[in-house]
């Protein structure tokens, strides 16, 4: 299987991870899951967002839920946040739309995971190219980037 750079920042780091590998013309969520075999609320999507004052927050949620917009700014301390544009991910993370990790962004922001995320043991996250997963302890990837857990989904208030 390919490396990616995701996977190779996991390895320097000596975290553990499992790595997957699918048909690149997949880019929705629960089809992702269900191609890997997986419970949709064990895969997640990551989302970026930016605050009125133009500063970007990470969102990760399970790949079928909606980000609520509200709760997500709360979380990060902003008084609003709207969805990044597609056009801009690319420049901003390095990452293409459908293929955006969590893990090494071009610079590090502030980053929340949707609580239910705890509740599994490893859950799954792009590896950071369009038809790669990555499955990892929630624990270890929110140590890796800093990130704080958070009730983010529009069905979790």
């Amino acid at each position: 299987m390919l490396k990616t750079n995701v996977m190779r920042i996991l390895d320097k780091a000596k975290i553990p991870y499992e790595g997957f590998e699918y048909s690149s013309q997949l880019t929705e969520g629960v089809l992702i899951a269900e191609t890997l075999g997986e419970d949709k609320n064990r895969v997640f999507k990551t989302l970026v967002t930016e605050s009125g004052t133009g500063e970007h927050y990470v969102f990760v949620i399970p790949v079928a839920e909606t980000l609520d917009l509200k709760a997500a700014a709360r979380a990060v301390n902003a008084k609003s946040v709207s969805m990044l544009k597609q056009k801009e991910l690319l420049p901003l993370t390095g990452y293409i739309h459908g293929g955006c990790s969590p893990i090494g962004m071009k610079k590090p922001f502030k980053t929340v995971i949707d609580l239910t995320a705890r509740d599994f043991d490893d859950f799954f996250v792009s590896a950071g190219k369009v038809g790669f997963q990555i499955k990892i302890s929630p624990t270890a990837l929110a140590q890796l980037i800093g990130a704080d857990f958070c009730n983010i989904t529009v069905n979790n208030k």
